[in-house]
């Protein structure tokens, strides 16, 4: 003390005022802490039930002294359900309970106790147990000493709380759609796994991707492709629900995890619900918007175990299904690893195949590139009243391509223009050819029609051939509707002053809207070959969605054709729902321009239906080796030919009938089957249960079995006795 009084260089110790201890000075500290809202203070009795708190603390929140006071204290409050706190390891009915020690526990007030009106609030209380010398009767705590209640206080921390839990959702979730962000999806992703790791339990990752998203950001600007981000996460929630968890990786790329799914035909299913769902129209300020988006999925354990490999393996088919067509679905396999390198080379071939038609006309390149015409028939008298144009491309080595698969890559690259103006310019050559003036109908891609010079093109082809407007007819799907409405709405009038005629294709499929139809001037429906496919079968409502879409055109004053009838039972259902003109196979397929012009010569021009009395599913030619087990023997075989309900197979002599077997299809899909047909070293089967889509136009089973259960039943199949003889079949070219 002597030391500190020097310190003031000698002068005067400071004067301290001494101590107050009066009851009436500590209420009145009490007081101002309770009026300042810094802090609030309760106590309770020994039995839990509140026996005093602070009254700026009810007034807050709406609450009633007194009809709080002598209620349990621990009813009062209750841990976030939405947000439990970290914090505190045991609630607050546990703590209570043991008497124990109360630090800054965080609480939420129980809604129904707030008053009218007042916003959820957090509380962080503390509190001391109040104990005493143990006394008979009373109630005692662990040290023994008789417990009276608790003292304690509480403070507001409403805001830090919200604050806190909106940095965590930050951290955790896609700040413009709500959805997980990359960070929480991949690790609920990694938790899955490992905990399905040793069970060999499954777990399905979805890789989806939109498709002309692209074109909305550019035309419609950022803010547009925010809101449609926006609306496309809502339709996933509404789609995917509880079934798995839905997470934006940025972009236009989304995620969904599924546990316990390896259903490839439930899969299939969802996600041919999601592509429906999300390529249905969006309201984005005064536009409609229409895109559409492709999925890629892969299946843990079968396609990789660790979240690396199975995102790389979603991935790849994820590019199959956008390169395959887009607007599809497509399971990983391993076929699929050179996909990339397959897409640049496929470009680059398409490259040569526009310069071989479109280049000089001394090119020393055999053309690619060729337009084939199928008719479209009338049914009252089998007359052909005119044809649709179809793009061809034969490749030098690797054969016919399909449009499926390059009219995307065409789109992707910007070179459908000048593959949509070479088809224009050729189709309507060859059809002033023609000594017959019957239409021709040109199909045009939603990028080409989307280009502000399409008015143009259509108007210089006419001119350069002389074709009369009105016997050009312009197919487009209802994807031109997915830009600037005004720009689509001056291409419609553009095209309508040139005389040509219009026709929306695929009517009835995706994203069908009768605003379109009120809005366009078109002068035909065009029903989609889906429908024709399945109205035959008498579970499915097809033939009337037919019925309904022939009596709109005629309600409208449009011609309506529908496609794809292949078979006499197609033809007389189709007929029965009023059509009076159809497109398919049983009339004739698609004919070179020298055939058409033939038929034109002799007059050849009412052409009878010919084709199989009933429509049987699509039976795939495949030729490739297989297993076929039978009890506990393996026989390798050559697959024929393969449908989702059966298949021909050739390689095993002496199978009677009836005979159940298990076909081992590759990549652990096993198959059980029935023998329907035997002759010779050929039988066909049935399958038990049907195989279903890969999203590509493949077939798969439903399941698959794990690497360790087929070399189980390897090692058995090795050492039993063959019943059926077993003979070489050589792949026919």
């Amino acid at each position: 003390m002597k030391n500190l009084l020097r310190t003031w260089n000698g002068s005067s110790p400071p004067q301290v005022a001494p101590p107050r201890d009066d009851v009436a000075h500590r209420l009145a500290v009490f007081e101002d802490i309770e009026r300042g809202h810094s802090g609030w203070f309760w106590a309770t009795d020994a039995a839990g039930r509140l026996t005093y708190i602070s009254p700026s603390a009810c007034e807050r929140f709406g609450l009633a002294v007194e009809a709080l006071l002598g209620q349990p204290f621990t009813s009062l409050f209750e841990a976030d359900p939405e947000h439990p706190d970290e914090r505190s390891e045991r609630p607050l009915q546990f703590l209570f309970g043991a008497h124990a020690r109360l630090a800054d526990v965080t609480v939420r007030l129980v809604p129904e106790r707030c008053g009218p009106g007042a916003r959820p609030a957090w509380w962080a209380l503390s509190g001391l147990p109040k104990l005493d010398v143990a006394k008979p009767g009373s109630a005692k705590s662990e040290s023994g000493g008789a417990f009276h209640g608790y003292r304690g206080s509480a403070r507001d921390i409403t805001l830090e709380y919200e604050r806190r839990i909106e940095d965590s959702r930050l951290a955790e979730f896609d700040s413009l759609t709500g959805l997980a962000n990359r960070h929480r999806i991949f690790r609920r992703f990694d938790q899955m796994l490992a905990a399905f790791k040793g069970t060999l339990r499954p777990a399905t990752l979805m890789m989806l991707d939109l498709d002309r998203f692209k074109h909305v950001n550019d035309t419609l600007g950022h803010p547009a492709g925010d809101e449609l981000l926006r609306q496309v996460g809502q339709r996933l929630t509404r789609v995917v629900g509880s079934a798995g968890e839905i997470g934006r990786l940025g972009g236009d790329e989304f995620q969904v995890v599924l546990a316990d799914q390896e259903d490839r035909g439930k899969l299939g299913e969802l996600a041919e619900k999601i592509i429906g769902v999300v390529s249905q129209p969006y309201k984005i300020d005064d536009n409609h918007v229409v895109i559409g988006v492709s999925i890629g999925m892969a299946i843990a354990p079968f396609d990789g175990t660790e979240r690396e490999e199975i995102i790389r393996a979603a991935d790849l088919a994820l590019y199959a299904a956008k390169h395959g067509g887009r607007g599809q679905f497509r399971f990983y396999s391993s076929d699929l690893k050179d996909e990339k390198e397959e897409r640049r080379l496929l470009e680059d071939a398409l490259r040569d195949a526009i310069a071989s038609v479109d280049g000089p006309v001394d090119s020393w390149d055999e053309p690619q590139l060729s337009m084939v015409y199928q008719p479209v028939v009338r049914t009252e008298d089998h007359a052909v009243v005119g044809f649709e144009a179809l793009m061809r491309w034969d490749h030098p080595t690797r054969g016919p391509i399909p449009p499926t698969v390059f009219i995307p890559v065409a789109e992707d690259s910007g070179m459908i223009l000048q593959l949509g103006a070479w088809a224009l310019r050729q189709a309507a050559r060859d059809a002033t050819a023609w000594p017959h003036p019957l239409r021709i109908a040109v199909n045009v891609s939603a990028v080409q029609f989307a280009h502000p010079d399409f008015p143009g093109v259509v108007s210089d082809v006419l001119d350069a051939t002389g074709l009369d407007p009105d016997r050009l007819e312009l197919e487009l799907t209802e994807s031109v509707f997915m830009g600037d409405g005004d720009v689509t709405d001056g291409a419609f009038k553009a095209l309508k002053l040139l005389g040509v005629r219009l026709a929306l294709d695929d009517f009835g499929t995706g994203y069908s809207s009768l605003s379109y139809l009120r809005a366009a001037p078109f002068d035909k429906l065009k029903v989609d070959r889906s429908f024709v496919d399945s109205c035959t079968l008498s579970e499915q409502n097809s033939a009337k969605i037919i019925a309904a879409i022939i009596g709109l055109a005629d309600a409208l004053g449009m011609e309506a054709t529908v496609e794809g009838v292949e078979a006499f039972d197609q033809r007389d259902v189709v007929c029965a729902t009023g059509a009076r003109l159809i497109q398919g196979f049983l009339y004739s397929p698609p004919l070179e321009q020298a055939a058409v012009l033939e038929r034109m010569r002799t007059d050849a021009l009412h052409i009878p239906p010919d084709g199989p009395k009933r429509h049987r599913p699509e039976r795939r030619s495949v030729y490739r080796r297989i297993g076929v087990i039978h009890e506990d023997h393996r026989y390798e075989a050559l697959l024929r030919n393969l449908s989702a309900t059966g298949a021909g197979i050739e390689g095993l002599v002496g199978v009677p009938v009836g005979t159940s077997l298990v076909l081992d299809l590759g990549a652990g899909q096993l198959a059980v089957v029935t023998v329907s047909r035997s002759e010779d070293a050929t039988i066909g089967v049935e399958f038990e249960t049907p195989l279903v889509s890969d999203g590509a136009g493949g077939l798969v089973t439903r399941y698959r079995a794990s690497s360790y259960a087929l070399a189980a039943a390897a090692r058995m199949a090795s050492t039993s006795t063959p019943q059926f003889l077993e003979v070489e079949v050589r792949k026919r070219a």
